[in-house]
């Protein structure tokens, strides 16, 4: 089992569950995911932080951005400014004769270390 957390955040994975291996979370709840609505969170955590990082450098330092997008089953928007920015992802999930569904969210400066931590547990996890 691999497992990061800190102040306002938590990422946990046991590739020994078959059904829910990924755990995320943040201040006060937690919720399991299976290993498609990893993978489909993590791309779209990457994509929003790739774009906010292309932007980063164009904004003004009393400028905001908001960044929204969708990969199926979750949608997600990265808020903030050039140097800080918050995450929230809402899981719509009808697969499998299943409704699931989960509004997530991370404030300043949690999203940046959950954000991170989700890279990082990516690169060093087999899928």
């Amino acid at each position: 089992m691999i497992q990061q957390e800190g102040p306002g955040w938590r990422l946990a994975k046991d590739t020994s569950r078959e059904c829910f291996p990924v755990i995320i979370g943040g201040e006060g709840w937690a919720v399991e995911l299976t290993d498609f609505e990893w993978q489909v969170f993590f791309t779209l955590v990457r994509d929003l932080t790739d774009q906010h990082k292309k932007l980063e450098d164009q904004l003004m330092p009393e400028e905001k951005l908001s960044i929204e997008l969708e990969r199926e089953p979750w949608w997600g928007c990265l808020d903030g400014d050039r140097e800080a920015w918050s995450l929230m992802v809402v899981l719509r999930n009808q697969s499998e004769g299943r409704l699931r569904g989960l509004e997530a969210y991370w404030p300043i400066p949690a999203a940046q270390a959950m954000a991170s931590a989700v890279r990082t547990m990516w690169d060093s996890c087999p899928s």
